[in-house]
Parts: C-alpha cells; structure tokens; sequence
C-alpha cells in the first residue's frame, strides 16, 4: 500500500513483515548506519541486525514501512503487536493499566539525515498508526533511550524529537520503562541502556 502523505518524489510503501523479507540486507545497514549517531551511538553488525529483524519478518501482522528513492531504501519503519515483542518491551505493560493485547508497538525508524526536513517523520507515524487501526489495536507505544544531558558524545546542536512526538498525541510516560542492552560506539563491550515509553490512545 503507497501512502499518500509522503513527498512526491519518495516512494513510500505500507508491508507485511514476510513482504518485506527481500530488503531485510538493506534494512539492517541502514539501522546500523543511522543508529551510530547519538543518542544511540549503536554499534551493531549485520549479522546481528538480521537476526533481530526477524521479529517482523515473521510476523504477518507486523508492519514495515518502506521509504525509497529510485531502487534505494533511504528509510523504514517498523511496528507489530506488542504481544509478539520480547518479554523486556512486554514487560513494563504487563503491570500497567494496558492491555498487551491491545497495543501495536512501534519499533524504530531510521532515515538517511540527507532526507530528513521532508515529512517522512509524519509519513512513518501515519502508517503505523493507520496499521494499529486495521488491526483493532486501540494504543500504539513506542520506547526511546534515556541519555544524560551531560553525555560527552552529545552532539552541540542536538534536538529531542519530544516536541515532534507530542505534536503526533504521544504522552511520555516516566513508569513505563524498560532495559535494553547494545554496545556503544567506541566501547568494547556491551552495557545496558534505559529506555522510556511513549504512548498514544487512539481515537474513539
């Protein structure tokens, strides 16, 4: 399914996880490519980003969102049902007011930065959010890391995108929280990250 709200000159398309097993290589240098940059400072191989896209992969009610430029994959976003996430993204819910059942968890959206500025943000939300929707999932939740304001690899001119995420309707919400653990760039091993949750009921 194309989406309209995308520029005109960017290709961008709604597809199942088993749909979008052909650009799987694409994706996962792409994420590693675009999470190096703070606040993630990811460190990840391809080998390991495979392996983790397999939980939308093999989800047929999960949902990638394909941005393309010609042949060439300059973003994507991702989302399925929060009870086919891990138990660490599960957890912080399953003691909360929620209904697992009831949440479509939005994973991460990656964009090369010479694309950002034109509404690919809002594209990736949209069809996301429309998926929840087809799906009868009433909440949509994403998580975000938590880096201190003094980090020293923080960029001068860094902006949260807090701002953009409570202009979409998204509620931060501080005891909602869970751990994920990857190694930074320039670290030798692995250290575990805080990530925050932010939430959005749908409407009616």
């Amino acid at each position: 399914m194309r989406l309209n709200t995308a520029p005109p000159e960017i290709r961008v398309t709604a597809l199942s996880g088993p749909e979008a097993r052909p650009f799987v290589a694409e994706l996962a240098r792409l994420r590693i490519g675009v999470f190096r940059a703070f606040p993630y400072l990811y460190d990840g191989t391809p080998e390991y980003e495979e392996a983790y896209l397999q939980t939308y992969l093999n989800n047929k009610n999960a949902v990638v969102i394909l941005a393309r430029d010609g042949q060439a994959v300059i973003g994507a976003s991702t989302a399925v049902p929060l009870a086919g996430e891990t138990a660490e993204v599960r957890a912080p819910f399953e003691t909360s007011e929620f209904d697992v059942s009831d949440v479509l968890y939005l994973g991460e959206s990656v964009l090369r930065p010479e694309y950002r500025g034109r509404g690919l943000g809002h594209a990736f939300f949209d069809g996301r959010e429309a998926h929840a929707r087809q799906l009868g999932l009433g909440v949509t939740a994403f998580c975000a890391v938590q880096r201190p304001e003094a980090h020293p690899a923080r960029p001068a001119d860094y902006r949260p995108l807090n701002a953009f995420w409570a202009a979409r309707g998204y509620v931060e919400r501080p005891d909602l929280q869970t751990t994920m653990i990857w190694q930074d760039v320039g670290e030798d091993a692995e250290t575990p990250k805080p990530m925050r949750f932010w939430l959005r009921r749908g409407e009616g």
